[in-house]
């Protein structure tokens, strides 16, 4: 362009000149052709604009950059063209492309587990060929949660994609765009995409996942690369732990890999929120109903591992929950049960973990063998589990409180009542659960059994009894 028109003879080029040249030799071919010619390009003044700041702009990326850079080439030549809504289609595709040639020189993988919401999609991207396979907002979002872009950068791309889709030629539209606005834009791509640095942070966690996945540590060469955790905020974290998880069930991944991530995934699990690990029980949950036995086994050894078994999906800690409950029953029932129960009360008390999102499904089940196991078999506590029971038994809500306090109507409970020690245990059993009754009914209950007229030998047999016991009931159901 600028051998058009000489320059202004103090060495600063005339680009109204140059383009308003530029525009006549365009129009008059369009003429030629019998095509319209009004109000098909934006006036030269505007277009100025974006040329006499352009030199600034066009010089904050890195030389080395810049022979790449084919889509702001476009968009120079779009905007001497006086066609801005061409213009800003190309700086889009500029600043997408830019995009994917930084997650690419990250970690595509780790992008993938955070940008990508469906765990069904997750499963079918696998490389680099595929981040075209993502919408540009996954994209933008992705992005932004791994800090390739700042939060201000976001919110800018943001309104540019908004115009992008709305003002450009992908959407033709009479909406005006400015030059002011186009160089403005420009400057955003640049600045915020093309020449932003990555984070500190964001770096540390893609070297440390590059490292895991190529060589063997020990537990303490692990505690020492991950230390820059403890600086990390929160959404990093469970960024991290989401690109952990996605290692962890892939199918190729090497067992030092494995290894390497049993003794790093414990040290950030504590320190993740609520939210994202319910998000990788949902996508375990994904991975069983679509049959992926493989990615099942490795999800559930991944909450095993990080003691979250309480954020499993329902079928698997349904099955967990009764797996864990026939053992200590069992354990309970037959002989040297002092000896066998301890490890089958500490299995049940794993998988509850802090929750006391029982399901529901299992709930009375889970109630009546914690109660059944807290009164002993009549003889004698079991002293290593019985600290177990009990911590069991304060985590009870009021509804699992009410089925403890009517648990006396099944039989292998009601039977323990013929003797002393379970009678204790069960008025014991009444002290701890009493503080979670908020309604009078089951309060009174609770205090009418502990009182010394009560037989609790004969509590399933008593008419009186059964009639105050209905009032229970009502609550429950």
């Amino acid at each position: 362009m600028t051998d058009l028109v000489p320059d202004t003879g103090n060495g600063e080029i005339d680009y109204t000149q140059q383009l308003l040249s530029f525009e006549a030799g365009l129009i008059k071919q369009l003429a030629s052709f019998g095509l319209p010619v009004e109000n098909v390009l934006v006036n030269v003044a505007e277009r100025g604009v974006v040329f006499f700041n352009a030199p600034a702009v066009i010089g904050l990326p890195a030389q080395e950059k810049k022979p790449e850079s084919i889509y702001i080439a476009k968009f120079l030549a779009a905007t001497a063209s006086g066609l801005f809504d061409a213009a800003l289609n190309y700086l889009w595709d500029e600043t997408i492309q830019e995009l994917r040639k930084r997650v690419e020189n990250f970690d595509t993988e780790y992008f993938f587990d955070i940008a990508v919401d469906s765990p069904k999609k997750r499963n079918e991207l696998k490389s680099a060929d595929d981040l075209d396979k993502l919408s540009d907002a996954e994209l933008i979002k992705g992005a932004r949660e791994i800090e390739l872009i700042s939060k201000i950068g976001f919110r800018l791309l943001d309104e540019i994609k908004y115009m992008r889709n709305w003002a450009s030629a992908a959407h033709p539209n009479q909406n005006e765009l400015t030059g002011l606005q186009l160089i403005t834009w420009l400057q955003t791509c640049i600045r915020e995409v093309i020449n932003l640095p990555v984070s500190g942070i964001a770096s540390n966690i893609s070297q440390l996942l590059n490292n895991i996945k190529k060589n063997s540590y020990s537990r303490e060469d692990i505690y020492m690369m991950s230390k820059f955790i403890e600086n990390a905020r929160p959404e990093q974290l469970d960024n991290l732990v989401q690109g952990l998880y996605g290692i962890y069930i892939k199918d190729d991944t090497s067992t030092q890999t494995i290894q390497n991530i049993n003794n790093l995934a414990p040290l950030i699990w504590g320190r993740t929120g609520e939210e994202i690990r319910r998000k990788l029980g949902v996508r375990l949950a994904t991975n069983i109903a679509s049959g992926n036995n493989g990615q099942t086994r490795m999800g559930r050894s991944f909450f095993e591992v990080v003691n979250g078994i309480e954020y499993l999906p329902e079928p698997i800690l349904v099955a967990e929950f009764n797996e864990a409950l026939i053992n200590l029953k069992n354990a309970h029932r037959n002989m040297n049960n002092f000896y066998n129960e301890p490890p089958f009360a500490e299995q049940l008390r794993s998988i509850v973990g802090s929750s006391k999102n029982i399901p529901r499904s299992i709930e009375r089940s889970y109630v009546n063998i914690i109660v059944e196991v807290f009164l002993t078999n009549g003889h004698g506590v079991v002293y290593s589990a019985d600290p177990i029971y009990r911590r069991l038994i304060g985590q009870f809500d009021e509804r699992q409180s009410l089925i403890a306090l009517m648990s006396y109507t099944n039989e292998s409970i009601s039977s323990k009542l013929q003797f002393s020690t379970s009678r204790e245990k069960f008025k014991e059993l009444i002290r701890l659960i009493a503080p979670n009754f908020t309604r009078t009914p089951a309060t009174d209950f609770a205090n009418y059994l502990l009182s010394e007229k009560v037989p609790l030998d004969r509590l399933a047999s008593d008419s009186d009894i059964r009639r105050r016991l209905e009032n229970v009931i009502k609550l429950v159901n």
